[in-house]
């Protein structure tokens, strides 16, 4: 078989079980509200609030990004791969053609491509109702992308040391914790919030202030809520929070790939 046809035969295998996946997950009406309804809930405080300060309307779409992150993929990705490990699923697929690397991605990408979704449903909402049009699309969609890969390989690993589908309530504390604080950095004196610059969700945060509104990203100096970045500036600007969510994505991927689990824990 050539190398060519070995690719076909991986995409079809990855497609076929990602669409098996995704009739799951729409059958689950309760999955489906957390991923398609909570995260537009933050863009009703769009209409209660001065759209002409752009750290406002930031507030709001960078709180709607974190829970698109959360729900669609993170916390749908981990409680997938804890269920079907506990009911032989995985380990069933593993006897057959089915690489690991290829059943990975097919139980990541029903949430990946929903999450991609709603954030790009997000974002016109929010023009709608009027936020500015973004200094830099292509950057917001890179920290789009980037978020749901480095959010992805958190719950590989998560997944890897979470008993039970019930213990994914309590294993997944500590990421939605991280997610959550970089959306509170802003607020802190400038020593600390340097600290925060090397959390996932402080760097998401930062990309969205920097990629749509033109703000700076979020740095241990004092933090200006002027929009003064352009096109070209804002990619310069985006090194160091993209730099983050890479090193979090790799640690994530390295520490999965010697932890996960196929089996039950016995």
């Amino acid at each position: 078989m050539s190398s060519p046809t070995h690719r076909q035969a991986s995409v079809r295998r990855v497609v076929a079980l990602a669409r098996a996946n995704a009739l799951l997950m729409a059958r689950n009406r309760l999955t489906l509200v957390y991923a398609v309804v909570v995260p537009l809930l933050p863009l009703g405080l769009l209409l209660a609030q001065d759209l002409s300060d752009p750290a406002a309307g930031a507030g709001a779409l960078i709180t709607s990004l974190v829970l698109v992150l959360l729900f669609p993929v993170y916390y749908n990705l981990l409680s997938v791969v804890v269920t079907r490990r506990d009911e032989l699923v995985l380990k069933r697929l593993r006897t057959g053609e089915t690489r690991d690397v290829e059943l990975v991605v097919a139980l990541a990408l029903p949430g990946a491509v929903l999450a991609v979704l709603i954030s790009l449903l997000t974002a016109g909402i929010g023009i709608a109702f009027g936020l500015p049009l973004p200094v830099n699309a292509l950057l917001f969609l890179v920290a789009v992308v980037a978020g749901i890969v480095m959010i992805a390989a958190l719950a590989l690993w998560t997944a890897a040391w979470t008993r039970n589908a019930e213990a994914a309530q309590l294993t997944s504390g500590p990421v939605l914790f991280l997610m959550i604080l970089g959306q509170t950095a802003v607020a802190y004196p400038d020593p600390v919030r340097e600290f925060f610059t090397w959390t996932p969700g402080t760097a998401i945060v930062s990309l969205v202030r920097t990629g749509w509104f033109g703000l700076e990203p979020v740095t241990g100096d004092a933090l200006s809520q002027e929009a003064t970045l352009g096109f070209a500036s804002s990619w310069a600007q985006a090194g160091q929070p993209l730099l983050v969510l890479g090193a979090w994505t790799a640690v994530a991927l390295w520490l999965a790939a010697r932890s996960m689990r196929w089996e039950p824990r016995t």
